[in-house]
């Protein structure tokens, strides 16, 4: 599967994300534009971008496809942390840590840039609302891991799937890539089962029950939610804790 095609502007899903988040300056935007022109990169599905122990020089921003934070036990056992979606930084003010504590891999082809820590700096020194805005981000990255600590601790395995689909949906919703009541859903059922905590016997019934219940469908990589109201309601999901949308 390729990543959705990059028309135009290529910063325009990041910069949607942060104005989600913060209101960008028209400065700002522009200064953004060219780090982003300037470091970008392509890479292949299932691949490393950075490994645990990696040392961080910069910050990498998401333009198109989807990757994944993940960390594996000595027994090869693997447990995905998150998703990264198109708009959203890998690991903005990582670089102030010694090393990297996870990996992040490709899902899917993936074009992204990578800004150089010095160039990242002068960046958010010179406009506040850059600033703040990836600052936000790092919040509500830090939000997104207290509630998948709540779905792999609590939530039973039918919630928990479905608060993750909740989750995607809302998270690509920002940067315009809903098409109605679909979006792109490029994850395999092992990586499903390996975000969620579940078996993939367990993660393909839980499927089926979704499926069969009649609030989704998965068709061709594509996610349809076919009553989200419901869907929400089944999964005990709110989207505060994605703060995307200011007063």
């Amino acid at each position: 599967m390729h990543p959705p095609p990059i028309e135009g502007n290529p910063a325009q899903p990041v910069i949607r994300r942060l104005n989600a988040l913060r209101r960008l300056s028209d400065d700002g935007i522009a200064a953004l534009e060219r780090a982003i022109r300037e470091g970008m990169q392509h890479v292949g599905p299932g691949e490393d971008l950075i490994s645990e122990g990696d040392a961080v020089h910069g910050v990498r921003i998401l333009l198109s496809g989807w990757l994944c934070r993940y960390k594996t036990l000595e027994d090869g056992r693997r447990q995905i942390v998150n998703f990264i979606l198109p708009g959203e930084t890998c690991d903005a003010y990582t670089y102030l840590l010694p090393v990297m504590d996870h990996s992040i891999a490709s899902l899917t082809p993936v074009a992204y840039a990578e800004v150089k820590r010095a160039q990242f700096e002068e960046l958010v020194a010179h406009d506040s609302s850059v600033a703040e805005a990836f600052w936000c981000e790092t919040l509500v990255n830090n939000a997104i891991q207290r509630e998948w600590a709540i779905n792999l601790g609590r939530r039973l395995a039918l919630e928990r799937v479905a608060h993750l689909l909740c989750e995607i949906y809302e998270r690509l919703r920002p940067v315009g890539l809903i098409d109605g009541n679909s979006c792109a859903f490029p994850v395999t059922q092992m990586d499903l089962a390996d975000a969620t905590g579940l078996s993939v016997v367990h993660l393909n019934r839980t499927l089926q029950d979704l499926r069969s219940s009649g609030l989704i469908l998965l068709r061709e990589r594509t996610l349809t939610i076919t009553d989200l109201d419901v869907l929400k309601s089944t999964a005990l999901f709110s989207p505060n804790y994605l703060h995307l949308y200011r007063a």
